[in-house]
């Protein structure tokens, strides 16, 4: 039986961590002297529900927390998070459509960067603050903050931990979860730091930098600018450049090189075949704009790279309008979508372990068709991954497949074309944020349906949540007395 009592109090929690970080966002409305009451007011609306879920279950609550409830918490927290976090929108008029809101908030706890938004210089600073800040919760994710800062919450943390990491594995850095979690948020808060002071040794201020820092590390995208960093300058670009690439690694590898164990990090098979496969998309990608584009060097490489990295770690900042490339570039663009960085990184698609594990079976396939009786097993890292991760990996890559396809008929069925469909499906899946067709690099999702607005959301939820999560909840017998 399923124990509601503990999971709408862990839900509590995690609504008064988001009304705290709205208040947050107060400064920057108070710096540039707008008006503060719809951040105060969506704070305080938050704060008082996440106030109320956990007065009215304090009482007789079991602390015993079994894997149903942290897929229930999980699941529960990014819709409830995204639904209050949507007030700001609404109640400062910035999106008066509350579809929107939800929309463009699910996008940015997601961190997908798909927006509604056509000119986004318009809204007030503290909302677009608010905007970015919902990218640099969701990227960590808001339940390994939790954990971090409450260690009541690590009597059901790995349940929780394992259900929102994203990857195969649950990488822990210290027996006791809470402190894997608090390295974790450490890390990230320092690559963000590092990159606001880099950001602002360029042509950023502050406040730009720090937007820009927050969606980079969180692989998010959402920008300041209506024309994300098309006009940024060079410099700008390659510093967004590396820390989108920073951040498709998974963190646990960014803290054993604070360790100095570099050994650690270059002998995994995963961050190596992230890299291989990065530059070389990188290098076709620079010949074919150098050669049949008739762009320089230099631009040709900044531009090649800066996309490629930006589409594989799935951030989805653009510097051009990649969608006037070759027909060629455009499908490659496509492709890499579904990609995404490592596991245990702030990046979403199938992840490049899943990707690696496809390609090596597969392969061992053709082996063992010509030696039926041969053991053959798939390894990584020096070591056997057992048939059920296999297993794991191939139904993975089937329902990612599946949910792909579904949604992009049922988005074509409401009315926008096959190429357009398609292109929002993946990238909403992937977490990704620009597509092709008509939501491509310099468009946005204000014109899709309502109801495939709330598709996409959907999408974004279960990208995030690796669809497992999503889907396990979903089927009949998760709900059934055991």
């Amino acid at each position: 039986m399923i124990n509601y009592r503990l999971v709408f109090n862990i839900l509590g929690t995690l609504l008064l961590f988001n009304g705290a970080f709205m208040l947050l966002a107060l400064f920057f409305s108070w710096h540039f002297k707008e008006d503060l009451i719809p951040l105060m007011l969506s704070g305080g609306i938050t704060l008082l529900i996440g106030l109320s879920f956990r007065l009215f279950t304090t009482r007789k609550i079991s602390l015993d927390m079994h894997m149903k409830e942290g897929y229930l918490v999980v699941a529960l927290a990014w819709v409830f998070m995204s639904l209050t976090g949507a007030l700001p929108y609404v109640l400062s008029g910035a999106i008066p459509s509350y579809t929107d809101a939800f929309f463009e908030t699910m996008s940015g706890f997601t961190t997908t960067g798909a927006t509604i938004l056509p000119d986004i210089e318009s809204l007030p600073q503290g909302i677009l603050f608010w905007r970015s800040l919902t990218h640099w919760i969701g990227g960590m994710g808001i339940i390994v903050l939790a954990i971090a800062v409450m260690p009541v919450l690590g009597f059901g943390g790995m349940q929780m931990f394992a259900a929102e990491a994203s990857g195969l594995t649950t990488d822990k850095l210290h027996p006791r979860i809470t402190d894997t979690a608090k390295r974790l948020w450490i890390i990230y808060v320092l690559f963000t730091g590092l990159e606001t002071v880099l950001l602002m040794l360029g042509e950023m201020d502050f406040y730009e930098a720090l937007n820009h820092s927050m969606a980079t590390i969180a692989t998010g995208g959402f920008s300041t600018y209506n024309t994300s960093l098309v006009d940024a300058s060079v410099y700008t670009q390659y510093v967004v450049t590396i820390f989108m690439f920073i951040a498709g690694i998974n963190f646990s590898l960014h803290y054993f090189v604070l360790k100095g164990r570099f050994g650690k990090v270059f002998r995994n098979e995963e961050f190596i075949f992230y890299t291989v496969i990065t530059a070389l998309l990188g290098c076709v990608v620079t010949i074919s704009l150098f050669w049949r584009h008739h762009l320089p060097l230099e631009e040709a490489f900044r531009q090649a790279f800066f996309h490629v990295v930006s589409i594989i770690t799935t951030t989805g900042f653009v510097a051009t309008d990649y969608e006037q490339w070759s027909p060629f570039l455009v499908y490659l663009i496509f492709v890499i979508s579904f990609f995404g960085g490592c596991a245990g990184s702030t990046a979403g698609g199938l992840k490049m372990v899943r990707v690696r594990l496809l390609l090596n079976d597969s392969a061992l396939e053709l082996k063992r068709l010509l030696h039926p009786r041969a053991v053959i097993p798939v390894r990584i890292n020096g070591k056997n991954v057992p048939r059920e991760i296999m297993a794991n990996v191939l139904a993975f890559f089937f329902f990612y497949i599946l949910v792909f396809g579904v949604a992009s008929l049922l988005l074509a069925v409401l009315g926008m074309d096959l190429i357009s469909a398609m292109g929002s499906a993946v990238a909403c899946l992937s977490n990704v944020g620009p597509g092709i067709g008509t939501v491509g690099a310099m468009d946005n999702y204000a014109h899709v349906p309502i109801a495939g607005k709330w598709l996409l959301s959907f999408l974004m939820l279960m990208g995030r949540l690796e669809i497992f999560t999503v889907l396990l909840i979903l089927i009949p017998a998760f709900w059934k007395k055991i």
